[in-house]
């Protein structure tokens, strides 16, 4: 569509997950690196009762356990372990090196995969909604952050177990959501209106916006829809 050989993206997600995704044109590709830099914001739902081996919905079950009664003492103190600098061990079918080979080709090939815990920081982890078996969570956390590890590791935290059911990228640095173009919405720009969108690949592109850190996560969620 823009009639440039190098585009390259920073930071994948999920097949099933849906959201931000940044795409770095031309020489902005060489920014690729410090784009990992940045702070991550993430709408998700973690729903209880079942892990999986995938840590995710479309993984095949295996543990189920009870779904805890939970009040807000418990639900918090579960949660403030999973907050700020953390040792967390990646999802046994993520795209992590082992031995030169990603580990999800490890798990698809049969084979028994053990990864190291990374450390990653987790600067907001809140629950602003419960139903039944589903916490839906605000996620602001570093590069490098297994959402879906989170997911798992807050069912075991509450003496349950967990996976994640949905998963929405709200921000990368200042790469906001509400500002995103879909593929369709670039074609009807045309090329120089596309390249007319494209933001500059430079550090105020970083910055997390200041009010997915101080906002409440409700307001920061439901933005787009309500207001």
């Amino acid at each position: 569509m823009l009639g440039v050989r190098r585009v390259g993206h920073g930071g994948t997600l999920d097949p099933f997950a849906t959201g931000v995704l940044p795409l770095l044109v031309g020489a902005a590709t060489k920014f690729e690196r410090r784009m990992h830099e940045a702070a991550k914001a993430y709408d998700a739902v973690i729903r209880l009762g079942r892990e999986t081996a995938t840590d995710d919905r479309e993984g095949a079950t295996t543990r189920e356990a009870p779904v805890p009664r939970l009040d807000e003492a418990t639900l918090e103190t579960a949660l403030a372990t999973l907050r700020g600098v953390i040792e967390q061990i990646p999802p046994a079918y993520s795209a992590v090196k082992v031995e030169g080979r990603r580990a999800y080709a490890r798990a698809r090939a049969g084979e028994s995969v053990e990864l190291a815990a990374r450390r990653v920081q987790v600067y907001r982890l809140d629950v602003f909604d419960r139903k039944a078996e589903d916490l839906r969570v605000l996620v602001v956390c570093s590069s490098g952050t297994y959402v879906r590890a989170i997911a798992r590791d807050l069912g075991r935290a509450l003496g349950s177990a967990a996976h994640l059911a949905t998963l929405r990228r709200l921000a990368v640095g200042a790469l906001d959501a509400s500002d995103a173009l879909t593929p369709t919405a670039v074609r009807s720009l045309g090329r120089d209106g596309a390249l007319a969108a494209l933001r500059p690949a430079d550090d105020a592109i970083l910055e997390l916006p200041r009010r997915f850190l101080e906002a409440p996560a409700a307001t920061i969620v439901f933005s787009g829809e309500s207001a």
